[in-house]
């Protein structure tokens, strides 16, 4: 028989750096019996930071996924739960895992408060829809202010924050809990490890605290209904507590509310109460919206409801490579059911796939099932090729669901291996890394022959090229990849070039006469015009001529870089009739090329970005004059919600490091985007300092 989805939950834990996403984890396994002993991060000991580098780091690198069950009120809860990382640099984690939770547990610091990357991923639950209940985690330490950080996710975050706890003490009297629905108060046995705790009465100097937040609940509860507003104006205590767990459910499913909670994950107070209220308040797979798709076939829309008899509709969200079983794509089921060893159905490529066998995870450990259902989260292997984002389902119900945005890489350094024997295991573990990481880009740059990673920061890279040497033994040189300047001529010039070679027997002869000069508005490329008249040049030499400046101008005067644009008009020329052939004339337009730009004069050209940082308004001043420093160009200010907006035009040579310097600057706060505008010519000392550190010129 197929369980009742109304008790499922896949949530997901998502905060700022060191918040206690995965202590919290931890404590929830703990409690749930799935461990038997509390794993800590400071030890390297956590469950769910099974990566060498999140043991030696102390921090989550990649999210982990795993599956636990909570009693309340006598009803067994599932839970899908997937513990994410802080840093910015691994956003990619949070922004897929959101994608495919129906809930959230947004966890905050009782020192820190709302921090920067708690407001990032706070707008990316946002962009989601996903509903949240807020944790108060932290009250044990000294400067905890579970008041402030209320009052901080209203203002800062725009969400009418709804206490449904409050704290008895805080820093180090913190000892327990009142539960304003029930009215109930908890203290915590330290020497249990917080596995027992008791119902004591309300303190004596809390009393009319309690009393005025349970009330301000209560009035909450009763706006959203007539019938509760009648009871609330009659007696407020007359409101029953099914009637007020109905009311917050409800609104915090519809995004109205966040209700907050408190406690301290390490000293294991409070965390029983987390996860009835995961049971209590946010939604199951049934309460929410079903998900839309589109008919590849047809390019109609259609539904798949939370139901295991509709056809199977899946998205995969994670790509990973096990050293045991190769390659798991970990998937969330919308609809249907999925038996192992079944073919699918990838939407998004259109190729057929077998699923050879199903695993639930638990961290970075497998336990085989035979089957998935709707409302499931798993793990796949034995496919050939599905990505992130891409749409699984049934082969006679194809239906392709809303994929994931992942924002672009903004910093790249240049890796080479440091034999020559590793060249194509390199290529190959870049190759893999990729796949599991869509922020991650690869490319072997054109103007350099250099292969250069891109990533979401510095951090990001330093562990990809870190697991390039631990998990592909592959021994990595890296270094800053050179910004790809080209080069322009100034002027118009007339040149004759003639190539004359005699060296016995048949020789080499060539006579050209051309214009050269910047190639017409809007024109990449050779813009080459045949203007010779009379036969002075025979017809067969013509394309050789061409071929010749077209091969000029890879290689510039200035400095070696690529002339990106020319206009070259062939006016006159000569030939011998034995000593002429497609070669001589080829070299002769070499060689001309050469001299007419050095007549003409070049300059350098560098690539121009167009930047987007956006940042909270204290900051403004900060940014803009940092981007002044970088030869930055205004383009415009404007709002976004309670944000500014900047647009620039910047050099690429100024941007690298930027990311870090921003979050210098702005505590974290902001973000940038950044893709290719134009070139346009490098100012003179700066071209000069750039052409001698190639020449090897000491300025």
């Amino acid at each position: 028989m197929a369980r009742n989805l109304a008790y499922t939950r896949n949530i997901g834990i998502m905060a700022h750096i060191d918040a206690g996403k995965t202590t919290t984890t931890e404590r929830i396994l703990f409690y749930t019996g799935v461990n038997y002993r509390l794993g800590e991060v400071h030890d390297g000991a956590a469950t769910m930071d099974y990566m060498v580098q999140e043991q030696e780091r102390g921090i989550t690198i990649s999210s982990a996924s795993t599956t636990t069950f909570w009693n309340y009120r006598n009803q067994q809860f599932k839970i899908n739960l997937i513990d994410t990382p802080g840093h910015v640099d691994f956003t990619v984690e949070v922004e897929r895992s959101l994608r495919i939770l129906d809930g959230a547990i947004a966890l905050f610091c009782a020192v820190g408060g709302v921090e920067p990357q708690s407001e990032t991923v706070w707008r990316q639950a946002d962009k989601y829809k996903v509903p949240r209940i807020s944790f108060v985690n932290k009250m044990d330490r000294a400067g905890a202010d579970f008041y402030a950080v209320v009052a901080k996710i209203k203002d800062r975050l725009g969400m009418n924050a709804v206490p449904v706890q409050l704290p008895i003490g805080s820093e180090d009297s913190f000892c327990g809990i009142v539960d304003l629905i029930t009215g109930k108060a908890y203290e915590w046995d330290a020497q249990s490890l917080g596995t027992v705790f008791t119902e004591i009465p309300v303190p004596a100097d809390m009393v009319d605290t309690v009393k005025d937040y349970r009330l301000k609940l209560l009035e909450g509860c009763a706006e959203e209904s007539e019938e509760l507003l009648e009871k609330f104006m009659e007696n407020p205590d007359s409101i029953s507590e099914e009637e007020m767990l109905e009311i917050i459910r409800k609104a915090t499913i519809d995004l109205k509310i966040t209700p907050v909670l408190c406690g301290s994950a390490f000293k294991n107070k409070g965390v029983q109460l987390l996860l009835d209220s995961v049971a209590r308040f946010l939604p199951s797979p049934l309460d929410k919206p079903a998900v839309v798709g589109i008919n590849p076939r047809t390019e109609m829309e259609e539904v798949r409801k939370a139901n295991v008899n509709e056809p199977f509709a899946a998205l995969a969200f994670k790509i990973i490579t096990d050293p045991y079983v190769g390659k798991l794509c970990f998937f969330r089921v919308y609809s249907g059911r999925l038996d192992s060893g079944s073919y699918i159905l990838n939407a998004t490529s259109g190729k057929k796939e077998r699923i050879s066998r199903i695993l639930q995870m638990h961290a970075n450990k497998q336990n085989p099932v035979d089957f998935i259902e709707a409302g499931d989260i798993a793990a796949a292997v034995g496919f050939k090729d599905i990505k992130t984002g891409d749409s699984l389902c049934e082969e006679k119900h194809p239906v392709v669901l809303e994929s994931m945005t992942f924002p672009d890489p903004v910093i790249s350094i240049a890796v080479e291996p440091k034999t020559q024997l590793d060249v194509d295991k390199l290529s190959l573990a870049l190759g893999k890394l990729a796949e599991e990481d869509p922020t991650f880009k690869v490319k072997v740059d054109a103007d350099s022959g250099q292969t250069v990673i891109s990533g979401m920061g510095e951090l990001h890279l330093e562990i990809l090229v870190d697991r390039l040497k631990r998990e592909f033994k592959v021994e990595c040189n890296q270094g800053a990849p050179q910004v790809a300047y080209k080069e322009a001529i100034v002027s118009t010039v007339e040149h004759r070039e003639v190539y004359k070679k005699q060296s016995g027997g048949r020789g080499k002869f060539a006579d050209i006469v051309f214009e050269i000069g910047p190639a017409d508005e809007g024109v990449a490329g050779l813009q080459f015009i045949d203007e010779v008249k009379g036969g002075n040049i025979p017809r067969e030499y013509i394309p050789s001529v061409e071929k010749g400046f077209k091969q000029a101008m890879l290689n510039g005067v200035m400095a070696g870089f690529q002339v990106d644009s020319l206009k070259v008009r062939l006016l006159d020329g000569s030939y011998h009739n034995v000593d002429s052939d497609s070669l001589s004339f080829e070299i002769a337009a070499k060689i001309g090329f050469k001299a007419a730009c050095k007549k003409a004069g070049s300059v350098l050209l560098e690539p121009i970005m167009k930047l987007e940082v956006v940042t909270p308004d204290e900051y403004i001043g900060d940014v803009v004059g940092d981007l002044n420093r970088r030869r930055g160009q205004l383009q415009g200010i404007s709002s976004r919600f309670n944000l500014q907006v900047v647009e620039a035009k910047v050099p690429l040579s100024e941007m690298f490091g930027y990311v870090t310097s921003l979050r210098t600057l702005t505590s974290g706060r902001a973000t940038s985007s950044m893709e290719f505008s134009h070139y346009q010519e490098t100012p003179r000392n700066i071209a000069d300092d750039v052409v001698a550190k190639l020449l090897g010129v000491k300025v």
